[in-house]
């Protein structure tokens, strides 16, 4: 639990003795569980942690980020240390809402469902998940309000790094999605959809490619064939940029739609990332400011509802396991600011 904590706020061992006042010694016996720490100690950690001492004493289990029940969308060049990074904070929040849930019940309108990928392929289940939750025939507005009418908490903070896009994990009957907020919102938009993929083929079942299963599942929940393979004719660069303000997706993923449904060759595929790169699109594509934003509202709105209840917000922190004036607790009210208008 401490190397998770440690981990997620991209602490050394070294930081978090300066911080905790403990020799290096100790601590790594603390985190090989060769050694409990006293209460005193106990408190110091939990300080510089940012969490509650009862939040450390809990018996809680830690999940890898690669393990069969957890994902993560990144570049196959991201450097460990961010991933890891990533990986303790995805699990440092699955803990603390875990902990939460056991006090606090939440009954959402839908639910994200699950299928066996043996028998039902990433399409079928897009359509299958569109058709359960009502969606709308067309493009998907507001993917995060669909996730969080289905009961998954989602999640965003600033990377530090654009190589990774996202990650989620089952939480018992919820999920959590922890999202890159300085993504693009075309970009952010097709991570919520990759994810939701994970979550709904891969819950405890292991498949030779996920990734690639995650992004047809991505693709169709957002752009079902049968609705938009019409409109990708022809797939001009100005075609590409009106149909992105409709479909809220890139030029690029409306491109491999299109390619993926034998609509344009690989020649015209070769020729249109040609173009892309010389406009310098490839890295930093046009209209992306003007989609809607994807904001999460879920975690606040839990937040303002057990203030409603009479809650204070050192009940509300204890009650997830957050220190009391921790930067990150989600729960938190949010401080008004004044702005120049």
């Amino acid at each position: 639990m401490l190397e998770t904590l440690r981990r997620a706020r991209g602490l050394t061992q070294a930081d978090l003795c300066v911080q905790a006042d403990v020799t290096q010694a100790a601590l790594s016996r603390y985190e090989n569980d060769q050694r409990m720490p006293d209460d005193d100690v106990l408190e110091r950690f939990a300080k510089a942690l940012g969490v509650s001492r009862r939040f450390l004493l809990r018996d809680h289990a830690v999940r890898g980020a690669l393990a069969v029940d957890a994902h993560m969308r990144r570049q196959r060049t991201t450097k460990a240390s961010a991933w890891r990074r990533l990986e303790a904070k995805l699990n440092t929040y699955r803990l603390h809402l875990s902990v939460l849930f056991e006090e606090v019940s939440m009954r959402a309108e839908q639910t994200v469902p699950t299928f066996d990928p043996i028998d039902t392929t990433p399409s079928q289940a897009a359509l299958m998940v569109r058709a359960q939750w009502r969606l709308p025939i067309g493009p998907v507005r507001q993917v995060t309000r669909w996730l969080e009418s289905a009961g998954c908490i989602v999640l965003e903070e600033d990377f530090g790094t654009s190589r990774i896009d996202g990650l989620s994990q089952w939480i018992g009957d919820h999920p959590v999605l922890l999202i890159n907020s300085a993504a693009p919102v075309d970009r952010k938009r097709l991570t919520l959809a990759h994810e939701l993929g994970h979550l709904v083929l891969h819950n405890g079942v292991a498949t030779e490619d996920p990734e690639r299963e995650a992004n047809e599942f991505a693709a169709e929940f957002l752009m079902p064939a049968h609705v938009i393979k019409p409109d990708l004719l022809p797939a001009t660069l100005g075609r590409l940029r009106d149909l992105k303000r409709v479909w809220g997706v890139s030029m690029q993923a409306l491109f491999e739609r299109a390619y993926t449904l034998e609509r344009v060759s690989t020649a015209e595929r070769t020729s249109f990332y040609k173009a892309m790169n010389a406009r310098g699109w490839k890295t930093s594509e046009p209209d992306s400011e003007h989609l809607a934003p994807e904001t999460p509202q879920l975690v606040a709105a839990i937040g303002e509802a057990l203030r409603a209840k009479g809650l204070t917000d050192h009940e509300i922190a204890d009650l997830a396991g957050f220190a009391e004036d921790c930067p990150d607790n989600p729960f938190s009210q949010a401080t008004r600011r004044l702005q120049v208008v």
